[in-house]
């Protein structure tokens, strides 16, 4: 299986997941988890959104509502409910 594959897998339990099984999960990784950079101090990753925020305002590329967005993964996600 490739990591991108157990990526979506492991993407799909957390989002699926009761109460209990995310505690659980979270307290096997809450180190890991706390350890992780704080993208908003990250020059490159705030040089990338400022270059991404550019071209959607020159319209150089088109972007897409909050509520375009959250529809789309509602219909993802009834989709893939349907396949279940």
């Amino acid at each position: 299986m490739t990591i991108a594959a157990i990526r979506e897998k492991l993407h799909d339990f957390v989002n699926t997941a009761d109460d209990k099984q995310v505690e659980t999960l979270y307290s096997i990784f809450e180190d890991e988890i706390a350890e992780k950079y704080d993208w908003w101090k990250d020059e490159g990753f705030l040089k990338e959104l400022k270059c991404r925020l550019d071209d959607i305002e020159s319209c150089k590329v088109q972007g897409i509502s909050w509520e375009v967005v959250k529809l789309k993964a509602r219909d993802r996600l009834a989709a893939k409910n349907r396949k279940s």
